[in-house]
């Protein structure tokens, strides 16, 4: 019974009504609306809904992402309350046990089983998401990006833990259009292992459907800063150009490549040996793991015979989701891709894939040489983990994601934006 007072798990009432051609269930509630101008009383069934032992229902929200300081704060010194941290565990054995009925599962966690509008159904996406832990962070993403005329590959690393593996492949099974990675790899951080991951779910999703138009990659703790319907506008606006971070490599990661590497004990290592120049004389160029691809550039990922070349030689090099993507977007033929001069080299910034704030990047409003704002959370790996004090600004940005989201280290922010997002897209609903 514990367990049934999850905030996730709120009751709600509802009746069902037949709706024509569609051959499909609607839910419609009653409930008077509020917070989202112009927001459509009859779609308030869809809203996210928390009963009153959820530690976040008390936040303002809407004060939160305006930046209020008050509103802030309280974000702030809730997050790190014993009683909010504890409420907010959610064992793995919980999804594995709610997913037995999916019907259940999918209607409680309000997924959108329907597309909101021609547009987005006239324009799937194939998504690869790459996961090792932190089931809640997954299914929230989940939720967040699903759609029925999209398609999903979840990688869940090998050496995960079993009630990990469990609980995903159980969210995974109750939709028809989200699936295992035919092949799941040993993953080791900065090692050929994470890129072979994206690869195998390439493969899987190019081979699935021929309807997709763009592939995105993800990790389990990314998450979404625009709806489905604003992803599918920019991601049309690009008219079949790519979007990624392609720069020229810089002096100080020329090693990365440079040198062989091998796993040792679970840990990449530099060896002595100085690697071959690459296939073709193809400029090695530095970038992102994530990237917003066209399907012709997966195409050619999968077929093309110099990529192939290019994906062997990077089998041994340091951290190669770094630059593999990037190299591929500069070579001649590719759908979408860039000439290697640098006058087309795109950063981090300008490139819609992923939002990061670097720690060696952050600064004060007033400096000149910051990047952007000081990060409100903490840091992994030089990487800031957000708090409900970055979301104003993540919200400016024209970013289509952003990483990192964690639960563990402030739920609000998580809260908050997936609030944002639902109740967006269901004003946006044709």
């Amino acid at each position: 019974m514990r367990l049934l007072k999850r905030c996730w798990l709120g009751q709600f009432l509802m009746f069902t009504i037949a709706v024509g051609s569609l051959g499909m269930v609607f839910l419609v509630s009653q409930l008077s609306t509020d917070w989202t101008p112009g927001f459509i009383p009859k779609y308030r069934w869809l809203e996210y809904t928390y009963d009153h032992s959820c530690p976040e229902k008390e936040c303002n929200c809407s004060a939160i992402l305006q930046g209020d300081r008050e509103a802030l704060e309280w974000a702030k010194i809730q997050a790190i309350t014993k009683d909010v941290r504890k409420n907010i565990q959610i064992p793995d054995d919980h999804y594995i046990n709610t997913t037995q009925d999916c019907r259940s599962f999918k209607l409680k966690r309000k997924y959108l089983m329907f597309p909101l509008s021609k547009e987005e159904e006239e324009f799937p996406l194939a998504y690869s998401i790459v996961v090792h832990h932190k089931v809640q962070n997954f299914e929230r993403l989940l939720r967040a990006i699903y759609a029925p005329q999209n398609i999903y590959c979840v990688h869940v690393d090998k050496k995960s833990k079993a009630s990990v593996s469990s609980a995903i492949s159980a969210i995974t099974s109750c939709f028809p259009n989200v699936f295992l990675a035919s092949q799941a790899e040993n993953v080791v951080y900065a090692s050929w292992s994470r890129v072979q991951a994206d690869l195998n779910c390439m493969a899987d999703l190019y081979n699935a459907s021929t309807k997709w138009k763009y592939f995105i990659n993800l990790c389990g703790q990314d998450f979404p800063l625009k709806t489905n319907l604003e992803i599918v506008r920019m991601l049309r606006a690009l008219r079949g150009r790519n979007s990624l971070e392609s720069e020229n490599l810089p002096p100080e990661k020329k090693w990365r490549v440079s040198y062989v590497h091998q796993i040792v004990d679970g840990r990449i290592q530099r060896t002595k040996k100085k690697k071959d120049p690459a296939p073709f004389n193809l400029p090695i160029m530095s970038g992102s793991a994530y990237i917003v691809v066209t399907r012709g550039y997966i195409r050619s990922v999968l077929e093309d015979q110099r990529i192939h070349a290019l994906l062997e030689w990077f089998k041994d090099t340091y951290s190669p989701d770094e630059h593999l993507w990037a190299t591929i977007q500069r070579i001649s033929g590719v759908p979408g891709s860039k000439r290697p001069n640098r006058k087309y080299d795109v950063s981090d910034i300008n490139a819609i894939a992923r939002l990061v704030k670097w720690e060696a990047h952050e600064g004060s409003q007033d400096s000149m040489g910051a990047v952007y704002p000081e990060c409100k959370g903490n840091h992994v790996r030089s990487i800031c983990v957000y708090a409900a004090g970055d979301l104003q600004w993540l919200l400016e940005q024209d970013h289509l994601f952003a990483n990192k989201f964690d639960v563990d280290t402030d739920p609000i922010a998580i809260y908050c934006l997936e609030k944002y997002l639902r109740q967006k897209a269901l004003a946006d609903w044709k």
